[in-house]
């Protein structure tokens, strides 16, 4: 009788674990013909049993599970996980770590479930970047790109992934790891020169100045007919607030590109800031002739007249005789003059810009322009009450 009674536990015991297996199997056919309401309820209860919670499928099962509520737009199953691609990536590892046989490594490779999955990553990260998800959007592919180097992907390894990677790191600050990236870009040659760039760009902005410029030095020194490396090194120069720098490089770039509208404007607003006037007024002037209808060349060139009126007021305070000082005053109203239609012309390309409007208030008023001075003031107190 004891025997039997042996028998019939061990019988019982395999009965038990099938039940709990099967609704795993269960729960994978259920995902495939997309009631994942009641996949989920037959894996949880074999996520919880003990003859099945450590059995590799339950972990293959759960990732295939968590795939598919991302791709669902079914707001019910949505709610099953906050970061189902995620969550996807951990099962599927730890279903090939319950399986040391290799049976759940083989379904990945043959099912190539790491190429959907790195595909999914992908998408999910995009979208993330594109919300302004950026260190969201970093996790995505930084999980795609440890897919995508593992032996169990099948394919060609996308070189892209590490770009993106490192744009995502750039917009949520993590520069170290932007660098880390964008290094590997230029290691494969992918996107040519402008890793480069990346890089110089997040030593720049971890405030490392001179690695930031020792880059594009470099780059110019080995690409010397490349314009943008020029560009480059200016914008790093405007950034840095090295302006004789800038000015030396934005000549070189005029000289081989000299109807480049933002070259003349770059440099004059580099002279204006620098209170060099009529330099500012000679580049933001040429800047115009070449494109008109760029507004921050009008406002630029309406402020260099309206600042270098201001010293000249400030200036013939000074003046003690009374007729050297009328004269003064006509000369610097006179330069205000000069200022209006710049000033217009912004406005008519931004007519809500708080910036020129005020301009043209202080303008219409010294000029004694009352009409256009009263419809500027009531609009600005509107566009500064909202």
């Amino acid at each position: 009788m004891k025997k039997v009674f042996l028998l019939l536990a061990v019988i019982s015991i395999s009965v038990a674990t099938f039940a709990q297996k099967g609704k795993v199997t269960s729960a994978l056919t259920l995902i495939e013909q997309g009631s994942l309401d009641k996949a989920k309820e037959a894996l949880d209860q074999a996520m919880t049993h003990p003859k099945s919670m450590n059995w590799f499928n339950t972990y293959f099962a759960k990732g295939k599970l968590a795939q598919a509520v991302f791709k669902s737009d079914n707001p019910t199953f949505k709610a099953y996980y906050t970061d189902p691609l995620g969550d996807a990536y951990t099962a599927y590892e730890k279903s090939m770590e319950l399986d040391p046989k290799g049976g759940a490594k083989k379904k990945i490779i043959t099912g190539m479930v790491y190429n959907s999955l790195a595909l999914d990553l992908y998408s999910q990260g995009g979208q993330q970047f594109e919300a302004g998800d950026y260190a969201g959007a970093l996790k995505s592919f930084e999980t795609q790109i440890a897919i995508t180097e593992s032996d169990n992907y099948v394919g060609v390894t996308d070189t892209g992934m590490y770009y993106n990677a490192g744009l995502a790191a750039m917009n949520a600050k993590d520069h170290q790891k932007a660098i880390k990236y964008f290094e590997k870009c230029a290691e494969m040659q992918y996107q040519g020169i402008n890793p480069y760039f990346q890089i110089s760009q997040n030593y720049l902005e971890m405030g490392d100045t001179v690695k930031a410029e020792t880059i594009l030095v470099d780059l110019r020194n080995k690409y010397s007919d490349d314009k943008n490396v020029t560009l480059q090194l200016i914008d790093l120069y405007i950034k840095a607030g090295k302006n004789e720098e800038a000015l030396e490089n934005l000549g070189i770039a005029r000289a081989n590109d000299p109807d480049n509208y933002s070259l003349h404007f770059a440099e004059g607003i580099i002279y204006l800031n620098e209170d060099r006037f009529d330099e500012a007024i000679e580049r933001l002037t040429k800047s115009i002739e070449l494109k008109s209808d760029f507004y921050d060349s009008q406002y630029g060139l309406g402020a260099s007249y309206i600042n270098k009126a201001s010293d000249m007021f400030a200036k013939a305070n000074d003046i003690m005789d009374v007729n050297e000082y009328n004269k003064a005053i006509d000369e610097a109203m006179a330069i205000f003059a000069k200022a209006l239609p710049y000033m217009e012309k912004a406005n008519e390309l931004k007519p809500d810009d708080i910036f020129a409007l005020r301009s043209l208030r202080e303008l219409y008023y010294r000029l004694k322009m009352t009409e256009k001075y009263d419809a500027v003031k009531a609009k600005l107190d509107t566009l500064e009450q909202q």
